[in-house]
Protein backbone atom coordinates (compact mmCIF):
# COMPACT_ATOMS: atom_id res chain seq x y z
CA UNK A 1 0.00 0.00 0.00
CA UNK A 2 1.16 3.25 -0.80
CA UNK A 3 1.64 5.72 2.00
CA UNK A 4 -1.56 7.26 3.32
CA UNK A 5 -0.64 10.63 5.24
CA UNK A 6 -3.62 11.76 7.67
CA UNK A 7 -3.85 15.19 10.18
CA UNK A 8 -6.44 14.68 12.64
CA UNK A 9 -7.38 18.03 14.96
CA UNK A 10 -9.10 18.11 17.81
CA UNK A 11 -8.49 14.29 17.87
CA UNK A 12 -10.17 13.33 21.47
CA UNK A 13 -9.13 10.33 21.53
CA UNK A 14 -8.21 9.43 18.31
CA UNK A 15 -11.84 7.66 17.27
CA UNK A 16 -10.70 8.56 13.63
CA UNK A 17 -7.49 6.52 14.08
CA UNK A 18 -9.97 3.61 15.39
CA UNK A 19 -12.65 4.43 12.72
CA UNK A 20 -10.31 4.62 10.08
CA UNK A 21 -8.86 0.54 10.93
CA UNK A 22 -12.38 -0.65 11.32
CA UNK A 23 -12.56 0.36 7.82
CA UNK A 24 -9.57 -1.28 6.86
CA UNK A 25 -7.78 1.90 6.17
CA UNK A 26 -4.18 1.87 8.08
CA UNK A 27 -2.66 4.89 7.71
CA UNK A 28 1.42 4.99 7.53
CA UNK A 29 1.60 8.42 9.00
CA UNK A 30 -1.28 9.77 11.79
CA UNK A 31 -0.61 13.32 13.11
CA UNK A 32 -3.17 14.07 15.64
CA UNK A 33 -3.59 17.24 17.68
CA UNK A 34 -6.50 17.79 20.64
CA UNK A 35 -5.65 20.74 22.17
CA UNK A 36 -2.20 23.01 20.37
CA UNK A 37 -3.88 22.93 17.05
CA UNK A 38 -2.98 26.29 16.75
CA UNK A 39 0.77 26.22 17.50
CA UNK A 40 0.29 23.70 14.31
CA UNK A 41 2.40 25.69 10.94
CA UNK A 42 2.30 22.60 8.39
CA UNK A 43 5.91 23.12 8.47
CA UNK A 44 5.88 19.78 11.33
CA UNK A 45 4.24 17.63 8.32
CA UNK A 46 6.74 16.81 5.22
CA UNK A 47 5.06 14.59 2.98
CA UNK A 48 1.71 15.11 1.46
CA UNK A 49 -1.20 14.78 3.23
CA UNK A 50 -4.13 12.65 2.15
CA UNK A 51 -7.28 13.36 4.87
CA UNK A 52 -7.46 16.22 6.88
CA UNK A 53 -10.58 15.19 9.19
CA UNK A 54 -11.73 16.64 12.14
CA UNK A 55 -14.56 18.21 15.06
CA UNK A 56 -13.95 21.68 15.95
CA UNK A 57 -15.45 22.57 19.50
CA UNK A 58 -19.04 22.47 18.99
CA UNK A 59 -19.87 24.42 22.49
CA UNK A 60 -20.99 27.99 20.64
CA UNK A 61 -22.85 26.04 18.17
CA UNK A 62 -24.80 23.60 19.71
CA UNK A 63 -28.67 24.49 20.62
CA UNK A 64 -28.13 23.05 24.20
CA UNK A 65 -25.29 26.14 25.21
CA UNK A 66 -25.56 29.69 24.90
CA UNK A 67 -25.62 30.36 20.99
CA UNK A 68 -22.82 32.30 21.01
CA UNK A 69 -22.22 30.83 17.72
CA UNK A 70 -18.88 32.15 16.06
CA UNK A 71 -18.96 35.17 19.13
CA UNK A 72 -17.79 31.85 21.51
CA UNK A 73 -13.45 31.42 21.49
CA UNK A 74 -13.78 27.86 21.04
CA UNK A 75 -16.19 28.08 17.87
CA UNK A 76 -13.47 30.34 16.46
CA UNK A 77 -11.15 27.04 16.74
CA UNK A 78 -13.06 26.11 13.50
CA UNK A 79 -10.65 28.85 11.97
CA UNK A 80 -7.97 27.08 12.61
CA UNK A 81 -9.02 24.20 10.32
CA UNK A 82 -9.74 25.90 7.50
CA UNK A 83 -5.79 28.02 7.92
CA UNK A 84 -4.40 24.11 8.19
CA UNK A 85 -6.76 23.06 5.22
CA UNK A 86 -5.42 25.79 3.02
CA UNK A 87 -1.79 25.53 4.17
CA UNK A 88 -1.70 21.14 3.92
CA UNK A 89 -3.79 21.27 0.73
CA UNK A 90 -4.94 17.29 1.60
CA UNK A 91 -6.46 15.00 -1.11
CA UNK A 92 -9.60 14.55 1.16
CA UNK A 93 -10.62 16.43 3.86
CA UNK A 94 -13.96 16.19 6.14
CA UNK A 95 -15.52 18.30 9.28
CA UNK A 96 -17.68 17.37 11.91
CA UNK A 97 -20.13 19.30 13.87
CA UNK A 98 -22.93 19.34 15.96
CA UNK A 99 -26.52 20.10 14.15
CA UNK A 100 -26.18 23.82 14.17
CA UNK A 101 -28.69 27.23 13.45
CA UNK A 102 -27.82 28.08 9.24
CA UNK A 103 -26.49 30.95 9.65
CA UNK A 104 -23.30 29.11 11.11
CA UNK A 105 -23.59 26.05 9.09
CA UNK A 106 -23.76 28.73 5.98
CA UNK A 107 -20.03 30.53 6.93
CA UNK A 108 -18.79 26.92 7.76
CA UNK A 109 -20.01 25.87 3.63
CA UNK A 110 -19.20 28.59 2.35
CA UNK A 111 -15.24 28.39 3.79
CA UNK A 112 -14.89 25.15 3.07
CA UNK A 113 -16.93 25.11 -0.26
CA UNK A 114 -19.02 22.15 0.17
CA UNK A 115 -22.19 21.68 1.73
CA UNK A 116 -23.17 19.03 4.70
CA UNK A 117 -24.86 16.04 5.38
CA UNK A 118 -26.72 15.31 8.28
CA UNK A 119 -26.18 11.65 10.02
CA UNK A 120 -27.82 10.67 12.86
CA UNK A 121 -25.93 7.89 14.91
CA UNK A 122 -29.37 6.06 15.78
CA UNK A 123 -28.72 4.88 12.17
CA UNK A 124 -25.78 3.04 13.18
CA UNK A 125 -25.70 2.97 16.73
CA UNK A 126 -27.63 2.99 19.84
CA UNK A 127 -27.99 6.49 20.51
CA UNK A 128 -29.46 9.60 19.09
CA UNK A 129 -26.78 11.94 18.03
CA UNK A 130 -27.54 14.27 15.02
CA UNK A 131 -24.27 15.67 13.29
CA UNK A 132 -23.05 17.54 10.20
CA UNK A 133 -20.32 16.74 8.09
CA UNK A 134 -18.67 18.60 5.78
CA UNK A 135 -16.24 16.91 3.50
CA UNK A 136 -14.52 16.70 -0.36
CA UNK A 137 -15.80 13.08 0.09
CA UNK A 138 -19.15 11.78 -1.30
CA UNK A 139 -20.87 11.03 2.10
CA UNK A 140 -24.15 8.66 1.61
CA UNK A 141 -26.86 7.82 4.74
CA UNK A 142 -26.11 4.18 5.96
CA UNK A 143 -28.58 1.62 5.84
CA UNK A 144 -30.30 1.99 9.26
CA UNK A 145 -29.31 -0.54 11.67
CA UNK A 146 -32.09 -0.74 14.29
CA UNK A 147 -29.75 -0.93 17.21
CA UNK A 148 -31.66 -0.36 20.89
CA UNK A 149 -29.91 0.25 24.22
CA UNK A 150 -30.39 -3.81 24.57
CA UNK A 151 -28.59 -4.82 21.54
CA UNK A 152 -24.97 -3.39 22.89
CA UNK A 153 -25.22 -4.06 26.67
CA UNK A 154 -22.29 -6.73 27.64
CA UNK A 155 -23.23 -9.45 30.06
CA UNK A 156 -26.94 -7.93 31.70
CA UNK A 157 -24.72 -4.95 33.05
CA UNK A 158 -27.06 -1.47 32.31
CA UNK A 159 -24.58 1.07 33.66
CA UNK A 160 -21.39 1.59 35.58
CA UNK A 161 -21.02 2.42 39.32
CA UNK A 162 -19.14 6.06 38.97
CA UNK A 163 -17.47 7.68 41.82
CA UNK A 164 -14.57 9.80 42.86
CA UNK A 165 -12.82 7.50 44.28
CA UNK A 166 -9.92 5.50 42.43
CA UNK A 167 -10.74 1.56 41.24
CA UNK A 168 -7.39 -0.09 41.38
Amino acid sequence: MKDFVVVSLFDGISIAMSSLNRLGIYPTKYYASEVDVTKITGDEIKEPVDLLIGGSPCQGFSFAGNMLQFQDPRSKLFFEYVRLLKILKPKYFLLENVKMPKQSSDVISEMLNADYVELNSHLLSAQNRRRYYWSNLKITQPKPQGLLLKDIIQDGEVGCNYTNEPNF
